[in-house]
């Protein structure tokens, strides 16, 4: 028996009944739309929050939201735009940077951007305690290699300096035209040095500064949230110096080892922003819909290590033989489908003006000669190989693929083996792996930012490979201003890199994607860098 119900309380519990349904209804990105909240997927959990450790993509993507360096990546393209620098002027013979910090720069607590506050933050990415990955690209300032590689501990010899706290100078080594693009990357970018040092030793890996209770930032965004494997929220910054330009209040990045999962998170209305594509629904959407799919033009390179500590690959006729046995053209028409270039070199053509050697190409009769003169013949004697990757699906597709290439034409056998990106990473670090599934995309709009992976001190190398041939091609190509001169010696590098095959090149990359028609102004850089703070939700 229904109890009678006063007209004012029954409409009261239908109003809530509706306000819950419709509530339910909504899905994050209609939402978003309304509240002006960026939904988007990242490739993995990230590693760190500290723009002086993190290496990956995933990092670089929420780390755009949270600091801003010296100059920013410019959304039409072309040169950098002011970031903390309102301007600056560099010196006739191009070796010294004078860079004029606004007065209205500010960290998320409050206190200015300092001259002082770059200074430091440099100094830390170079001690060598922090183990730094990217240190080396700060190698262009004077006297930054030595410190780094502790020839010497005192910081004044190095070309970093603040005559005041709102002027940074920049003494080079050498003229870099491509300064200005190298300064965008996240390893240039300040730091809060008292923060970090009242949860510890700032020139230690561990410190939990970056944990959302303690971080201070000076980016367009704040981190409200960091929940490992969930999501993380960042919101809008109040005392970003521009804070007037950013429309959106806030985004959420939500990691996706799954790719088919990312996938169908986007079409129930979870996701704006997707990571990649699945390989198999490329076909559908290019045919249904079209508008949704984003194909993006990037410098970047997808690639395997080889680890030349392993005994069987410290045989440069097995490198070889492994680098010929692989139809790259099969890999790119039959699983990718997406117009990506098949990869003959390690630098992405066209970059700056280089165009780099066709050195390895598909040539499955040399391949087996190799490994027959190595020992090996039809691959007997061969031990298997391990190949390590994280668990994207898109990558264990390709690998599969590799693996029936070289069982079928090389007699050699591959075991794939799966790791959260996490344990990766840490094992990629300890040299602990035989072969590794890696991509690199470029840091800066100059062939180095590809070929100075392999010098024998990279922080990125991994692979155990070292030439003094290489290293020393590449330091004269570093003082070469005739860029004709400089081609050549990046050529006669490059040769001698493909020559000894630390890495397996199979193509280079585009970026391929999927973007909800709300997302106005989304224009990543081909170094897939984001300035969110001229994007918006429009339905």
């Amino acid at each position: 028996m229904l109890r009678s119900v006063s007209p004012r309380l029954l409409a009261s519990v239908l109003c809530l009944g509706l306000f819950a349904a419709c509530t339910k209804r909504e899905s994050p990105v209609t939402s978003g739309n309304r509240t002006q909240t960026l939904h988007r997927s990242l490739s993995s959990e990230v590693t760190d929050l500290d723009p002086h450790i993190g290496t990956g993509l995933a990092e670089s993507k929420v780390l755009a939201a949270l600091f801003e360096g010296l100059v920013a990546v410019n959304p039409e393209g072309g040169a950098p735009l002011p970031g903390v620098a309102e301007r600056w002027e560099v010196s006739d013979d191009g070796t010294t940077y004078t860079f004029h910090l606004r007065a209205s720069a500010r960290w998320s607590n409050g206190d200015p951007v300092t001259a002082p506050d770059f200074v430091g933050s440099w100094r830390r990415i170079l001690t060598p305690t922090l183990a730094a990955d990217n240190a080396q690209w700060f190698y262009v300032i004077d006297g930054a290699e030595a410190f780094h590689k502790g020839a010497t501990t005192d910081f004044s010899t190095v070309g970093i300096t603040a005559p005041d706290a709102r002027t940074l100078r920049v003494v080079l080594r050498h003229p870099v035209p491509y300064f200005l693009s190298l300064i965008t990357h996240m390893a240039w970018r300040p730091v809060p040095l008292a923060t970090i040092a009242a949860r510890g030793d700032p020139d230690q890996r561990g410190n939990s500064w970056t944990r959302p209770e303690h971080i201070v930032t000076n980016g367009p965004f704040t981190l409200k949230e960091w929940s490992p494997n969930r999501r993380i929220v960042v919101e809008k910054s109040p005392t970003y110096w521009d804070a007037a330009t950013v429309r959106l209040n806030a985004i959420h990045f939500y990691p996706f080892d799954n790719k088919d999962a990312e996938e169908r998170a986007f079409r129930s209305g979870q996701l704006h922003v997707t990571d990649i594509v699945p390989f198999a629904k490329v076909d559908s959407y290019q045919r249904d819909h079209p508008e949704l799919l984003r194909n993006d033009p990037t410098l970047g390179t997808y690639f395997y290590r080889l680890n030349t500590r392993r005994p069987a690959l410290s045989d440069v006729r097995v490198r070889r033989a492994l680098a010929l046995g692989v139809d790259r053209e099969a890999i790119v028409t039959r699983i990718l489908r997406s117009g990506q270039p098949i990869a003959v070199s390690f630098t992405p053509p066209g970059l700056a003006g280089y165009e780099p050697p066709r050195g390895i190409t598909t040539d499955f009769d040399t391949a087996r000669a190799l490994l027959r003169e190595a020992g090996y013949a039809g691959g007997r004697g061969l031990p298997a190989l391990e190949l390590l990757m994280d668990g994207s699906q898109n990558h264990r597709v390709i690998a599969e693929t590799v693996q029936e290439m070289w069982r079928r034409e090389l007699g050699v056998e591959l075991r794939l083996v799966n790791q959260d990106l996490k344990s990766t990473f840490a094992a990629r670090r300890n040299g602990d792996f035989q072969l590794l599934r890696s991509d690199w995309v470029g840091d800066f709009l100059d062939p180095l930012t590809f070929l100075g992976v392999w010098t024998s001190d990279s922080g990125n190398n991994y692979t155990g490979w070292s030439n003094p041939a290489y290293d020393a091609l590449l330091r004269r190509a570093s003082l070469t201003l005739d860029p004709a001169q400089r081609a050549a010696l990046f050529t006669e590098a490059e040769l001698l890199l493909l020559d000894e095959v630390p890495m397996i090149p199979f193509f280079h990359t585009n970026h391929i994607y999927l973007l909800q028609t709300a997302v106005k102004n989304w224009r990543p850089s081909q170094l897939e860098e984001m300035n969110y703070k001229y994007v918006w939700l429009e339905n």
